[in-house]
């Protein structure tokens, strides 16, 4: 669904990204893991088109994405959830899942499907955004991406900060989305629940691929990667 070739990211003279090259199969789910300034969070606003000085080739399902605006991705199957989760605080929480174009609605969750899935979110449907924890809020930015329809959702620490129980019902709703299909690429720094969730972990060291492990071998380097990660 998304290969990545010689994708280099700058800001200004400096070189964020130093030719990755990603490859992610339809209803996978592939971690970016790696230290803070590794490069993660640029490669996914590459991806979905925020970051202006891209160079290399982004394909999604065959068709090169780099000469695509930003607004026009998410029509052809990009979700975004950004690390600050990007809710409109003035709306209610129905509001801010009923605002969002369906851009493809044979994927699309009804919301009867998110309150079904996520049933603190029915349960606070007219509370204000301001007034949401920060599990709710993580809760929401997803189950708003679910409602367009994308294929293919960029997650960008979905667990930061949150509590246990709340990651357990995140790495719940990942594990749901896969079933459905939906294919995720996520940014996650928490290596436990990274091998929980995913099928193929990208380690990025220094904005360039140092490792590509699949489950079994990077359940068997768990401890290696906590160390390098300093957690």
């Amino acid at each position: 669904m998304l290969e990545i070739r010689g994708l280099q990211a700058f800001y200004g003279e400096a070189q964020a990204l130093h030719g990755i090259d990603l490859t992610v199969r339809e209803g996978e789910v592939v971690t970016l893991v790696g230290r803070n300034g590794a490069g993660k969070t640029t490669l996914l606003r590459s991806i979905i088109g925020l970051h202006p000085d891209v160079r290399g080739s982004i394909m999604l399902n065959g068709s090169e994405l780099t000469t695509v605006p930003t607004h026009r991705r998410p029509g052809l199957g990009l979700g975004w959830v950004p690390d600050d989760r990007g809710i409109y605080a003035s709306l209610n929480v129905e509001e801010n899942l009923t605002l969002p174009t369906v851009t493809h609605p044979d994927s699309a969750w009804s919301l009867g499907q998110v309150y079904e899935a996520f049933p603190v979110l029915a349960d606070r449907r007219r509370a204000a955004g301001t007034t949401l924890s920060g599990g709710e809020q993580q809760m929401l930015a997803v189950a708003r991406v679910l409602r367009t329809g994308a294929r293919l959702l960029l997650l960008d620490e979905p667990s930061e900060g949150l509590a246990p129980v709340i990651v357990q019902q995140i790495r719940d709703i990942l594990l749901r989305v896969k079933e459905q299909g939906t294919t995720v690429l996520l940014v996650e720094q928490n290596v436990k629940f990274a091998s929980t969730v995913a099928d193929r972990h990208y380690v990025l060291a220094e904005g360039a691929v140092a490792a590509d492990l699949d489950k079994q071998e990077f359940t068997d380097r768990q401890d290696e990667l906590l160390t390098y990660l300093g957690m």
